[in-house]
Order: structure tokens, then C-alpha cells, then sequence
């Protein structure tokens, strides 16, 4: 059984009073230290999502951890207080390899970034949370300097295979400093969905303040909190996901660590995310663009600043369990065979908050080989090959990777010859034929 790393006590914290600190009781912002008292969710508990279940271990518990979710009313962070360690969700057998996904992402990026900061050969490159080297091995053949910080010891392996120097460690001041005192200052740094991951985000994004060169730029990208509540993409919560994340209460962020936003891009990634870009506060050579006053225009209209923004989502992520609970149970009763896409972190919170098991899917596949032939935690739904598909040929193809559903359909497209229809669980079920 995996240890328990629930915190009862104030005794298990350094400070009750310090920001980021919490316990089951008295939770407090990350950010600010407020009390927190206002629910955004409660997602009831949940295993870890990226702790999959090995044949090895299938009788074996498995330990659940809440996902209440909270709103500071002071600064509007919302955010899951740190039930788990960081060590415990992020470590040697972690099973995201960006490759598998985010492959492309990475390359464009580059291509887009170089001309934009007009990096050059010997430009040095910092990616904070660098997994497999999925992105900054793409800028390799430009000549720059690159260097992964990567927690998750066999993804760091992976990308030090494909020729990215990469150190394996948590990322905050005391790295910052340690990495500058060997390699230099950072002319970019890029932190691609971690910036939610960090139970300590002071210590983190001060990090970014020591590390980056004086006319340095960070770009930081993290899943859009407008998105996440517009359209009803509660799976997005699970334990690796401390904070969802407005570009106002991140700008408020940076700013108290003396960083500047100076522009931001909305890109499709993850059900759409935000793409900030930071300096020092001090260095006055990229001025603030036009879209960092509208998009903290079109916060506030959305009512960023009301407590009522955040307090009507919880009724309507209820609602939503019960319409996905009725498509499968009337499927069901008409005798139609279910199968799952994909087994992403954000299709465990909805399998575990929905209480579905191979009562109603028989079963998920992915491409990834880490998961293939274990068994999604909590729900114990076996994880296959996608050749598993044609075999069995099911009535239904309910996607849980369904931010890619385009390229999922278009990977998939011969199951229409039997008659099989696509499944898109959120914002709500819908049938695609």
C-alpha cells in the first residue's frame, strides 16, 4: 500500500502562517496566506492520477486524497491545498512523457520563440520542467545552449538520451541559484504546465527572478481558468494541478517578485491555455502589448472579482455527473459495448468522480507503452493497445483525451466502418457520428 501523505496537523508544517501552507482544517493561500473558507469544488477524493496500477499491484489499495478545490477571496487564486507531497506525485515512476503528446507543440514553439526574442547560437536556454526533452531538443540544431530541470527522474534519463543536458530537481530559489553559480543566466526560460504543479509558488517564480538574464524573457504556459469554468472542464482538477490559474492573479504574482508581463498569447492546448511572457520588472526593453490589458479586461467582465463567478460551479459540475452517468446507463441498457480513448490524468478525476468502472467501460487504450497493460487508479480500467479497438469493435469511443479530439478522430477514423460513434464527455455528452 502506498503511504499516506494526508496532513492532519499544524505540527507537519514549518509555519500555519506562512503562504502555501495548509492543513486538512486550515487551509491558507499559496499565494498570500488568507484563510481559505470559499469552495470552488469538491470533487469528493481521488488516487493520484498518474499512479497507474500494475498487474503486480492490483490487489493492493490504494490511497485517495481529497480534491476540494478553493478560492482566496483576497487574491482570487484558486487552488487545491497540498494534500500530497510534491515527491510523492512527482518521481521516478511517473507516467507523462510529454513526447507522446506534446512532440509538435515543442517544435513550434521553437520556431516561433527563436524570431520572436531573436535568440541566437549561444543563446542559452532554461526549460523548467523539461519531462523528456520534448521541446528543447528542437533547439539543438539552432546552436543554443540548453539545459532541462526535471523532478521526474526516468523522464530526466529520457531526455538526457536524446542529447538535453538535464538536471534532476525540483525547481525554485535555491536551484535558481545553484544553476546560475554553474551555467549562467537564462536568455529564455520556458515553464510549459507547471506553473499550476507547484505547491510553493512564491519560491517558484522567485526562482525565475534569480535565474533569468538581465534582459532576459520567461514564457510560461498554463491552462486558462476562463476556459476551465466557461466550459465546464472540472477533470482538469486533479492532485499535480495545485492552482488553476487567471492571467490577473498571475500577473499579481510576478509583480510582488518583481516580473513583469509584458504580453500573452491564447493557444488550443489542454481545452485552451494562456502563453505569458515575463521580464524583470527593471528592463524597460520590451514594452506591455495591447492583449495584457485585454485579456485582464475581459477577466473582470467575466467577474474575476466576484466570489459568484467561482461559487456556481460546483452545481454545475453535479449536473454534468449526472448527464454523463445517463448517456452510459442508458447505453447500456440498450445493450451497446463502451471503450475508452486515452488515459490522461484528467479522465481519472472523471471516472473517479463519476464512479464509472468497467461496470460501464470495458476498457481505454493509449499509445503511450509506460501505461499500456496496467490499469487507470481507483476505477481499475484496463489500459490497452489501441489495436484493442479493431478487435473488439465497440459501439462507442468515449474520448478522455478529449482535448484531442480532432486528431483522436482522424487517427481513429475507421471505426465508423462498423458503426461506432465518438463520445465527448465535457463541457457535456455529446454523441459525434
Amino acid at each position: 500500500m502506498q503511504k499516506e501523505n494526508l496532513i492532519h496537523t499544524a505540527d507537519a508544517l514549518p509555519s500555519m502562517s506562512r503562504a502555501g501552507s495548509s492543513s486538512a482544517d486550515k487551509p491558507v493561500c499559496r499565494f498570500c496566506g488568507t484563510g481559505l473558507s470559499h469552495t470552488f469544488v469538491d470533487l469528493g477524493t481521488s488516487p493520484l492520477c498518474q499512479r497507474h496500477v500494475t498487474p503486480q499491484r492490483f490487489n493492493q489499495a490504494e490511497s485517495a486524497y481529497p480534491l476540494h478545490v478553493y478560492v482566496c477571496h483576497e487574491c482570487f487564486l484558486v487552488q487545491l491545498p497540498s494534500y500530497v507531497a510534491r515527491e510523492e506525485i512527482f518521481d521516478g515512476e511517473y507516467a507523462y512523457f510529454s513526447s507522446y503528446a506534446m512532440l509538435e507543440h515543442g517544435r513550434k514553439y521553437v520556431e516561433h520563440i527563436i524570431p520572436k526574442l531573436g535568440l541566437k547560437s549561444g543563446s542559452h536556454a532554461v526549460e523548467v520542467a523539461s519531462n523528456d526533452g520534448y521541446l528543447l531538443q528542437h533547439f539543438l540544431p539552432y546552436g543554443i545552449r540548453v539545459l532541462g530541470i526535471e523532478p521526474t527522474s526516468n523522464t530526466a534519463e529520457a531526455a538526457r538520451k536524446k542529447g538535453v543536458a538535464t538536471i534532476c530537481k525540483f525547481f525554485g530559489v535555491q536551484t535558481a541559484k545553484e544553476v546560475l553559480a554553474e551555467h549562467g543566466p537564462a536568455d529564455l526560460m520556458s515553464a510549459n504546465n507547471v506553473l499550476a504543479h507547484v505547491p510553493d509558488i512564491n519560491d517558484f517564480v522567485g526562482g525565475f527572478k534569480k535565474l533569468l538574464a538581465a534582459r532576459g524573457v520567461a514564457t510560461l504556459e498554463f491552462p486558462s481558468l476562463y476556459n476551465l469554468i466557461a466550459n465546464n472542464y472540472f477533470d482538469t482538477i486533479y492532485h499535480e494541478h495545485f492552482s488553476y490559474l487567471s492571467f490577473t492573479t498571475v500577473e499579481r504574482i510576478f509583480a510582488h517578485h518583481g516580473l513583469t508581463l509584458f504580453d500573452v498569447e491564447e493557444i488550443g492546448t489542454h481545452g485552451g491555455s494562456l502563453r505569458i511572457f515575463a521580464r524583470h520588472t527593471e528592463d524597460g526593453s520590451h514594452p506591455v502589448t495591447p492583449a495584457v490589458e485585454a485579456m485582464k479586461a475581459r477577466e473582470k467582465a467575466a467577474g474575476h472579482y466576484s466570489l459568484d463567478y467561482y461559487r456556481g460551479f460546483d452545481e454545475k459540475v453535479k449536473e454534468t455527473k449526472r448527464a454523463i452517468l445517463s448517456f452510459l446507463i442508458d447505453a447500456k441498457r440498450a445493450g451497446k459495448s463502451i471503450a475508452a480513448y486515452g488515459a490522461p490524468g484528467k479522465g481519472n478525476t472523471l471516472l473517479n468522480y463519476c464512479g464509472i468502472r468497467t461496470d460501464f467501460i470495458d476498457y481505454t487504450v493509449d499509445r503511450s507503452p509506460v501505461k499500456q497493460g496496467n490499469y487507470l487508479p481507483g476505477t481499475r480500467i484496463p489500459i490497452c493497445h489501441p489495436d484493442k479497438i479493431s478487435q473488439t469493435k465497440p459501439d462507442y469511443l468515449f474520448l478522455l483525451a478529449w482535448n484531442f479530439k480532432d486528431e483522436v478522430m482522424k487517427q481513429m477514423a475507421h471505426v465508423r466502418e462498423w458503426g461506432c460513434k465518438f463520445v465527448v464527455p465535457l463541457p457535456e455528452p455529446l454523441v459525434l457520428d
